[in-house]
């Protein structure tokens, strides 16, 4: 039997290690496109869970709204008004009704940063914009503001709208934050600065500036 010569066991341990080297080049072409497909699904997928922690908080805020107008008898001047908590009227013991987590918006929040809510006036745009989207999910009927007795004298004050029509709409979403101070005085809800396109839809909603979390109409 004749043994195969140390040049013919080099040679062919060189081709091993080539064929090696090749199915390994391909191993990782395969896991990167892999990666590169699992990329959007991935980042979609961190978007939606910010997204329904925005309107898991936006929803906190709301009801925190609605406790102070319940123990304080008047809206909110500012967002430090519900996390420092309010005394009811003949009470001396404080109330809080908004834990700090939900005072930041997570749409916006960067790198350790607290994202700060927009607030939301009875006369703003964004509320009546709002109200008519309210009404076009509700197949053109808008519900009644509140059924919390505390609340009823400021609906008084919200838009009413009837016979709403579903026209379209061409309002594309810009991107980018708002940046703008947020108005001195009473709000009835919040929003966030973010005016991105969302993956979830609030109320059939599909811009986040656009989702007003409040405590009428809930």
């Amino acid at each position: 039997m004749t043994r195969p010569s140390h040049t013919a066991r080099a040679t062919r341990k060189r081709g091993e290690r080539g064929y090696s080297l090749v199915a390994l080049l391909a191993l990782m072409t395969v896991m990167m496109i892999a990666m590169m497909a699992a990329a959007p699904s991935l980042q979609q997928q961190s978007r939606r869970e910010r997204e329904i922690e925005a309107v898991a908080r936006g929803e906190e805020v709301a009801e925190a709204i609605r406790l102070y107008i319940r123990y304080k008898g008047q809206p909110p001047n500012s967002m430090q008004d519900l996390t420092d908590g309010v005394t009811p009227v003949g009470s001396t013991k404080k109330v809080y009704v908004l834990r700090a987590s939900a005072a930041c918006d997570p749409l916006t929040s960067h790198n350790g940063e607290c994202g700060e809510w927009r607030t939301i006036k009875v006369n703003d745009a964004a509320f009546a914009n709002f109200v008519k989207q309210l009404a076009v999910y509700n197949d053109g009927h808008l519900p009644a503001p509140t059924k919390d007795p505390a609340l009823l004298r400021f609906a008084q004050q919200l838009p009413r709208l009837t016979g709403v029509l579903d026209l379209g709409s061409n309002d594309e979403a810009p991107g980018g934050e708002d940046d703008s101070a947020s108005s001195n005085g009473p709000f009835i809800g919040v929003a966030s600065r973010s005016r991105r396109a969302s993956v979830l839809t609030y109320y059939g909603i599909e811009r986040h500036d656009q989702w007003v979390f409040t405590p009428f109409f809930r």
